[in-house]
Parts: C-alpha cells; sequence; structure tokens
C-alpha cells in the first residue's frame, strides 16, 4: 500500500476538500497510473451530494481519468512504464457472466465495480475515483490513449463519450441515417460530435436559441428550437435514431412522435422522476424506446482509436481542483462549454 492525497467528500453538505489515504500496490496484472487529468460529470456531483442515497463516506469522485504509467506488474502485457492510459466508469466486473464474456462489463449480471463509490474487492473497503494524485488499476479496465490528442479534452471521453458512442454504433449511425440528438451538454456535445464523424445527417434539439450557432460549429446540420412547434413538427416521423442526453424532467413523447416507424429513441439522460411514455405512439409505428448504459472497455476502445483518426475531443474548460465546488455550481447552472477538466497538477499546490 502507498499513500494517495485527493479530495472527498466527507459527508453530503460538507464542501469537498483535500484526504488522505492508501491504494493498493500494483499487483501482477495491475498498473500504476499518475493522474494528471480528471474529467467532472454530473455523477460526480450526485455521488458527493448522496443524491442517489448511495454514497460511502468519505467519497472521492472522478470516473474520466487520463495520465501516464508509471509502474506496471509483473503479468502485464499491454502497457509499460510511461505510456498514457486512461480508465473510464469501470475498474472491474465480475469476468464470466454472459453480459462480460460479450465484452459488455457495463451490464455485469452482478454489476461491475465503479472506479469510485463501490466496493472494493480487492482491496477491501471502497473504491476511490480520479479527483486525486494515483490510482492502481487492472490492466484488463485500462485504455490506450491517441498520442495526437490533447490530453485534458480526451479525458470526458471515458464517460461522456462513450455514454454515447455506444449507442450510436449500436443502432447504426452512419451515412445514410438520420440522427436527432436532444439537448446540448456534456453528452449532448459529445452525440453531436460522435455522430457527424460518422456520416449521419444530425439534428440537433435544443431548447436555447443561443445554442444554434454552437450546435451547428460542432457538426449538427440542423439545429432546431424544441420550444418551436412547427420547426418541431416538420420533422414528424422521420429520423432512424434519437439519442436523448437531457437528464432533466421533459416531454418524451414530443421526440417519439418524430421516430420513424421501426426506429429508436434511446434515452441515455436520466431525469430523477420517470417519463411518462404515451404508449400509442409506440404501438402505431413499432417504435422502440431503449437505454443505454456507457459502453464496454472493447467499445471504449474504439471509441477512442475513432476519436483519435478523427481528431475528436471534448469541448473543455480546465480548472484547479481547488474550484471544484465552483464547477459543481455553475454545472447545475449549466454554466459550462460543455466538461470542466480538473488539472491534477493543482492537487500538489
Amino acid at each position: 500500500m502507498f499513500t494517495c492525497t485527493g479530495y472527498a467528500a466527507r459527508d453530503a453538505a460538507t464542501p469537498l476538500a483535500p484526504f488522505t489515504f492508501e491504494r493498493r500496490d500494483p499487483g501482477p496484472n495491475d498498473v500504476l497510473i499518475e493522474i494528471l487529468y480528471c474529467g467532472v460529470c454530473h455523477s460526480d456531483l450526485h455521488t458527493a451530494r448522496n443524491e442517489w442515497q448511495n454514497t460511502v463516506f468519505p467519497a472521492v469522485p472522478g470516473h474520466e481519468i487520463v495520465g501516464r504509467i508509471t509502474a506496471v506488474g509483473s503479468d502485464v502485457t499491454r502497457f509499460r512504464a510511461g505510456d498514457l492510459a486512461g480508465v473510464g466508469c469501470m475498474v472491474d466486473s465480475c469476468r464470466s457472466c454472459p453480459s462480460c464474456q460479450e465484452g459488455l462489463e457495463q451490464y455485469c449480471t452482478p454489476g461491475f465495480t465503479g472506479t469510485y463509490n463501490s466496493p472494493d474487492a480487492v482491496s477491501g473497503g471502497h473504491t476511490y475515483g480520479g479527483y486525486s494524485t494515483h490510482i492502481t488499476v487492472s490492466e484488463d479496465f485500462v485504455l490506450r490513449i491517441p498520442e495526437n490528442l490533447p490530453l485534458p479534452a480526451v479525458a470526458p471521453l471515458l464517460c461522456a463519450g462513450i455514454t454515447t458512442w455506444s449507442p450510436l454504433r449500436n443502432w447504426g449511425a452512419g451515412p445514410g441515417r438520420k440522427v436527432g440528438v436532444v439537448g446540448l451538454g456534456g453528452l449532448g456535445h459529445m452525440a453531436v460530435k460522435l455522430a457527424h464523424a460518422l456520416g449521419a445527417h444530425v439534428v440537433l434539439f435544443t431548447t436555447s436559441a443561443s445554442k444554434i450557432a454552437d450546435g451547428k460549429r460542432l457538426g449538427a446540420d440542423e439545429v432546431v428550437l424544441s420550444t418551436d412547434p412547427e420547426a418541431v413538427a416538420a420533422h414528424a416521423e422521420s429520423f432512424d435514431l434519437i439519442v436523448d442526453a437531457v437528464a432533466a424532467q421533459h416531454d418524451i413523447n414530443l421526440y417519439l412522435g418524430l421516430v420513424k416507424r421501426d426506429g429508436t429513441l434511446v434515452q441515455v439522460g436520466a431525469p430523477e422522476q420517470p417519463l411518462p411514455v404515451a404508449v400509442f405512439s409506440i404501438i402505431w409505428r413499432r417504435r422502440n424506446f431503449a437505454g443505454s448504459l456507457i459502453g464496454g472497455i472493447a467499445e471504449t476502445q474504439e471509441m477512442l482509436d475513432f476519436c483519435g483518426a478523427h481528431n475528436i475531443t471534448s469541448d473543455i474548460e480546465i480548472i484547479p481542483i481547488q474550484d471544484i465546488e465552483k464547477a459543481y455550481a455553475r454545472m447545475l447552472k449549466s454554466d459550462v462549454k460543455y466538461r470542466f477538466v480538473i488539472d491534477m497538477a493543482s492537487l500538489k499546490s
């Protein structure tokens, strides 16, 4: 074991503050990563504030991790010291259930081991995330980072990127397909970029007129104000796929009506309350209303390689760790374009 420093929430009402804890030394199959940058996901805030009523305190958030490997175990074959590496939302799974065997560890039947706030089967206690100087992870859950991409802007790909890539790939976004994206935030802006790069005709739906120009800059072929009934109606029954990235309450039926027969609306945003679905909207057009959760390790690597080949990264604002509470407050007001990333060098200052 070795001493690691980070930022932690001690309880749901106290601001995050410096925290010292123990990490395990690399075992035969582990890599040790010096964390250089960590993205800030809304899940971090949910956990720090115990909004999902499952936080084990103290909690060290962070699951959009990029850094450099400083040591590897004796049996590690895919990485060596000095390599760039990434860690996303998972650090382990059962590895034996059907989903794990198919490379879909995010759907692990007993449940995957989250990068933070999960029972730690290796070290005991619970896992601590990327708001810290180092992390030790099995090489099977470590990602290769393209050398040509700016490292800070890669970090959000490990959550926001894969969360939108997985449904785009699973439901066949590509040339000749019309893809809608609902909401232009951390997830939505990555969905627009990736769908555009995959060759789909991309239509962004937003409630904010101020985001029209940005939506087109990011790759949307069209931007529609969802508050304009006529503009929305013009797209009725025309989409092969809609990716809904909105995490607040909204009218899901408005968008279901835009899906063509046998098309799919996939929900990746997670509102706190259930979304009422008009069943006849689905029945009459044999539409699919689906959900999708992050992505497996293999498809996450596929996404990173694709982003490297197409020079795709997240739009970010870099902050010091000392500003994390300010970042959370701004995130709640959607005052970021489009993801905060912590420069972990600030933890040493």
